[in-house]
């Protein structure tokens, strides 16, 4: 899709429609919005964070050359660094088994995306907002958990897709100089998927899962996103299923398990 979109430009497109589809569930199921100017304030942070800092700076940094398995790894550290930081943020309590589930859904990762893992010709600039995109979806998260686990999670949808599309459609008009998308049926097809599939399922599916779960165990869930990537690939698309692959399913899926199983909160 990066040669047919800039890359901010779209992403504007999919947070408008996205939070657009938001405003439609909450008219349809009467749900009111409920919150005082502060509360609409704290959502609206989550919303730059998690959606226009995270997701503005993975699609940069891809359109800028890094490749999309770095990306993901980069990402992948995330459960790791949420685990540092949780318990003088948060006051939640890691324990020893699940630091070892950490340290193993990060290798399970890493063994999924080794094929993928190229780094020639890529800039410090790309990298850099690779760790960017890890800080937002970080901090995104905590934020959430910290200020705003009561928030309906359609009206906060509203709010906060409203407030990543004016991040990044203001960064589309800063560094994107002429912002072009050309509609072609693969741009089409792409959009509709990020706006139904990602931004209305599995974004609003993360937000209950946040309100429900620790921090510790929401983020031990990311480290399946790469794993269950490839076997869809696999199953849908009939790429390769490397060995290496398959034990780094294996490996984060188990990583996984021993978070949730050690979670004191449990």
């Amino acid at each position: 899709m990066v040669e047919d979109a800039d890359p901010l430009a779209i992403l504007t497109v999919r947070f408008a429609l996205a939070g657009l589809c938001a405003l439609v569930i909450v008219a349809a199921t009467r749900t009111r919005f409920a919150m005082d100017r502060r509360m609409v304030g704290h959502v609206a942070v989550v919303g730059l964070l998690l959606h226009g800092v995270y997701l503005g700076s993975v699609f940069w940094s891809i359109a800028d050359g890094l490749p999309a398995g770095v990306s993901a790894l980069i990402a992948g550290l995330q459960p790791i660094v949420t685990a540092c930081i949780v318990g003088p943020v948060l006051g939640e309590r890691v324990t020893r088994l699940q630091w070892v589930g950490f340290a193993l859904g990060l290798v399970g990762i890493g063994l999924v995306l080794w094929e993928r893992l190229t780094v020639g010709g890529v800039t410090t600039g790309a990298v850099l907002v690779g760790f960017l995109a890890l800080a937002g979806i970080t901090s995104g998260a905590l934020y959430q958990k910290r200020f705003c686990t009561g928030v309906p999670i359609w009206p906060g949808a509203v709010i906060q897709y409203a407030a990543a599309t004016l991040l990044v459609g203001a960064g589309a008009l800063l560094f994107e100089s002429a912002p072009r998308i050309d509609w072609t049926p693969k741009v089409i097809g792409g959009l509709l998927w990020m706006v139904f599939v990602l931004s209305i399922g599995a974004v609003s599916l993360l937000m209950l899962v946040i309100r429900r779960m620790s921090a510790a165990r929401t983020a031990s869930l990311l480290y399946l996103t790469p794993p269950l990537a490839a076997l869809e690939a696999y199953l849908v698309f009939g790429e390769e299923l490397h060995a290496k692959a398959i034990a780094g399913l294996l490996i984060a899926a188990l990583g996984v398990f021993l978070v949730v199983r050690g979670d004191p909160a449990a």
